[in-house]
This record gives structure tokens, sequence and C-alpha cells, in this order.
């Protein structure tokens, strides 16, 4: 499955494009933002089996490409026997 979220706004700055997944970052002001959203859904996709990736252009606007496998994720453990 492929979902695709883009936007028009001002668009990640170039340095702030490797960071932008982990916790705690954020460009915004103190107090503006805690920086765990992405981090967040970073998480969630790879915990899935997918992966996500960012594409961005300043002043245009930003692409977010998420891949997730159809059948999920093998954890290796079947149904519980009784």
């Amino acid at each position: 499955v492929q979902i695709f979220v883009m936007d028009n706004g001002r668009g990640i700055p170039p340095g702030a494009l490797s960071d932008i997944f982990n916790p705690f970052f954020t460009t915004k002001a103190p107090g503006k933002g805690t920086g765990l959203g992405l981090s967040v859904s970073h998480g969630t996709v790879t915990a899935h089996g997918g992966e996500i990736e960012v594409e961005s252009t300043r002043g245009t606007g930003t692409i977010f490409r998420i891949f997730l496998p159809i059948g999920g994720v093998d954890t290796g453990q079947e149904g519980s026997e009784s």
C-alpha cells in the first residue's frame, strides 16, 4: 500500500531533513511544539514493516511517501495453542 501526503507550504529546510524523524527535533520556537509527531509516525510505519520517505522543496512544499506491506508484519508467532 502506498500513501502520499503532500502540502504546498514553506517546505523543510535542507539542513533539517536528516533530523526530522528524530524524537524531540523541531524547527519551531521553544514552547510551540514537542517534535514527536514525525518520530511517532516513523516508528509506527516501521513497526508495521513499512518505510517512510520525504521530499521537500523550500517555498514549494513537502511530500511524505509511506509504503506498507499488504500482508502486515510476520512476527514469527502463530496463534496460541490450547
